[in-house]
This record gives C-alpha cells, sequence and structure tokens, in this order.
C-alpha cells in the first residue's frame, strides 16, 4: 500500500462490495465487475414485475430520470442536462443529425483516425446521407493524437468535431475544457465520446461549455454487460426539438394522451426513443451506489497513483514491451496499454494464471487497475507474471483462442 493516498483508502478500497473473481481482474476498462448492489437492484425490479406486474410502471415509469443526478455528478453537470438511455452508437444516431447544420462550406464532420470504429460508422452515415466527408484526424505514432494534428484540422469547412475523452487502444487522455473551446471558436459544434474516461475521470462538462457528449455505462461504471449508456446535452440546447424522436421523449404530463404530435420532452430526457429496459436500468441503478459519497477527485488521485506504478515497474521488468500510454497525467486515462509483438500470446497465458487484462490488436494488452477492487499487490503480481511469462517462454505454449473482451 502506497502512503500517499493511504489516509483516505477506506472510502475507495471496498472489494467486498463487488462479487470477485478468483485472480486478478485487470480488465475493468471493458466490463467492470458486478458490485453486490446491482444485482440486489435487478432482483428488486424482478420482484416488482413478479408482484406487481404492470402496475410497477408506477415507480418504473421515471427511473431513467431518478439516474440523472448520479451520472450528472460523474460527468459535471446540471441533472436535467443527463439522461441514461441507450447505446453510444444509438445516442450518436440521435445526436449527431440534431447538432449537424451544414451550410456552405462549413459542411464537414471530424473525428479521429484513432476512435472506436462504432463512433466513426455512425459519424460517417450522417455525412454519407448529407454528401459531406467524415474527416479523420491522423496520429503521427498509431496510438496518440498530437495537439498541432488537432489544430490543424479543425477548419472553417467542419460543422461537426467528436472527439474521445480518453483513446481506446492508448489511454490518451484529451483536454476537454481546451478542444471545446477552440473547436467552438472556430465556429464548430462539439461532441465527446466519454466511454473510457465516466467513472475514472472527473468532468465538468457543463462548466466547459460541451455541446453534447455520450458514454457507456458497463466499463468503469460497473453497471454490466450491455447495461444502458447515457448522453449530455448541454442547458442551452435543451429547447432544440430532437432530429429524431420517440414516445419515451415525448412530455411526461402528456405521454399517455397518446397524441398524434410531439412535444417535446422535459431536459435531456427529450432523447429517449423507446420503453427503456427497466431490468438493464437496474443494474446501473444498484453501479451507481458504488459512488455514493466517493469524492471523485480522490478516486482520480488513486487511479493515477495505481497507473503510475504499472507504468514505472514496465520499465523495470518489461524492457521489450512499448509504452504507449502517455507518462504525464494530465494526458493519462485509467488504463495503460503496453505493445509487442507477442501480447495476445501473453495476454493467453496471464488468463490461464487467473489475471485478467484485455487484449486490442495490434498487440496491445491494456491494464486497468480500478481504486475500487485493485491495490499495489495487484499491480505488482501483474507485472512480475508478464515478466515469468516471458522468462519461461511460457506464452510460446498458448492456444490460438480469443484473447478480445
Amino acid at each position: 500500500m502506497g502512503a500517499t493516498l493511504s489516509w483516505f483508502m477506506p472510502k475507495l478500497y471496498k472489494p467486498e462490495a463487488f462479487a470477485l473473481p478468483d485472480g486478478i481482474y485487470m480488465d475493468g476498462n471493458s466490463l467492470g465487475l458486478m458490485p453486490h448492489a446491482a444485482k440486489k437492484a435487478v432482483e428488486r425490479r424482478l420482484t416488482d414485475w413478479a408482484e406487481q406486474a404492470v402496475m410497477g410502471w408506477d415507480h418504473w415509469f421515471g427511473l431513467s430520470e431518478s439516474l440523472s443526478p448520479a451520472l450528472a455528478r460523474l460527468v459535471g453537470a446540471r441533472p436535467e442536462e443527463v439522461i441514461a438511455t441507450g447505446s453510444i452508437t444509438t445516442n450518436l444516431h440521435l445526436l449527431v443529425p440534431t447538432f449537424y447544420r451544414p451550410q456552405g462550406q462549413r459542411r464537414h464532420l471530424l473525428a479521429t483516425e484513432l476512435d472506436f470504429p462504432t463512433d466513426l460508422y455512425a459519424m460517417r452515415s450522417w455525412a454519407d446521407l448529407n454528401g459531406a466527408e467524415l474527416r479523420l484526424i491522423p496520429s503521427r505514432d498509431g496510438h496518440t493524437l498530437h495537439p498541432d494534428d488537432i489544430a490543424a484540422a479543425i477548419t472553417d469547412e467542419i460543422a461537426l468535431v467528436l472527439l474521445p475523452t480518453v483513446l481506446y487502444r492508448s489511454g490518451q487522455l484529451l483536454d476537454v475544457a481546451r478542444w471545446t473551446e477552440y473547436a467552438q471558436a472556430q465556429g464548430c459544434v462539439v461532441g465527446w465520446d466519454a466511454a473510457h474516461s465516466i467513472g475514472a475521470v472527473p468532468h465538468q462538462f457543463h462548466d466547459h461549455g460541451v455541446d453534447f457528449a455520450v458514454w457507456c455505462s458497463y466499463k468503469y461504471l460497473n453497471a454490466g454487460p450491455g447495461a444502458p449508456g447515457g448522453l449530455f446535452v448541454h442547458e442551452r440546447h435543451l429547447g432544440t426539438v430532437p432530429a429524431l424522436r420517440g414516445w419515451w421523449g415525448n412530455d411526461k404530463t402528456s405521454q399517455f394522451r397518446m397524441e398524434n404530435e410531439y412535444s417535446r420532452g422535459e431536459g435531456a430526457g427529450a432523447y429517449q426513443l423507446g420503453t427503456p429496459g427497466v431490468l438493464s436500468l437496474a443494474g446501473l441503478e444498484g453501479a451507481l451506489e458504488v459512488y455514493e459519497g466517493v469524492d471523485l477527485a480522490q478516486l482520480r488521485a488513486r487511479s493515477l497513483e495505481l497507473t503510475g506504478l504499472m507504468l514505472s515497474l514496465a520499465d523495470e521488468l518489461l524492457p521489450e514491451m512499448q509504452v504507449i500510454t502517455p507518462r504525464a497525467e494530465a494526458e493519462r486515462g485509467g488504463h495503460v496499454s503496453l505493445q509487442w509483438d507477442h501480447n495476445k500470446q501473453v495476454s493467453l497465458a496471464l488468463r490461464a494464471r487467473g489475471i485478467i487484462p484485455d487484449y486490442r490488436e495490434p498487440g496491445i494488452v491494456r491494464l486497468a487497475p480500478i481504486p475500487f477492487y485493485n491495490n499495489e499487490d495487484d499491480v505488482r503480481g501483474t507485472m512480475q507474471a508478464i515478466r515469468e511469462i516471458i522468462d519461461s517462454g511460457e506464452y510460446r505454449s498458448v492456444g490460438e483462442g480469443s484473447a478480445v473482451s
């Protein structure tokens, strides 16, 4: 246990709150472990269904909106600016056409060549439908983005910019305040994909003037596989009618009048489409309990302490591997990425030892020490195991199973 932050550790390190697998789990950036509170919340909603049947809607009706305050705290927003709904892909398909307004030469969309593919699929869909281009910010090293290249790509031909808060492969953290202000000054609308930062990195989307943002909840938020994601729309845009509409985004006071004309709902809730999945929302409902009373600045500090130790050990123990995660704390998200030609085999060998990493092509092991359930012993044990797997040649004898998660 490091001494720097140990005084507040009892508030953060609570492995008893999770269903822990045997061994060491380092894949919380891909799928967070199940909080016991999430299981209880799902069971509670199942009981509601069993005992109350359709009458359960008396208290399920506003379930999505009831989660907004807790989510808003995680992204630095006002509750009315946030709603739990959809997935990253569906939410992008809702938000992009609402905010994308091509005019004259300002008609193209901008993303990065290092984005998670679903972002590019969604953005390219709307570019194609509007006869525009999806332009991509290039990477000089294949892992990170250089500030000069971001700035150069934001021109007077760009109508809408979508950036990732954290690059999923390398873990590079982008400066939300800086690039929001810069792009808006060039006349662009700016959206962010916070999939790899919400729950690990505090944000201030409202104060930074972000136009919109999306995220998932099954990574650091631990809400369960396929749990509903969320979206943020700044309050200055809350009077805008969504380009794509559904009945759950209708004004709640008139929703069950079943009128043929859409009446915009309140706040970000207007971006909801169909009836929400109550059981899926319950997983998020319970998972958010883990964050109650947690100081997000302390959570971030602890995460940096653990990833900092991991970087030091990588330098000491794994000289054959390239660290592709930025070293500077202001540029580092919640995971560390190491690249080596044989890392798929290393990942499989780790799993055989009961250590669960994440693997991404080409040759990238991603390791995420989560402050809620990982500590220094886990970090040291993981890095030492990798060294042993290489030294013994163990990685050469593993099968060809999938190491992707």
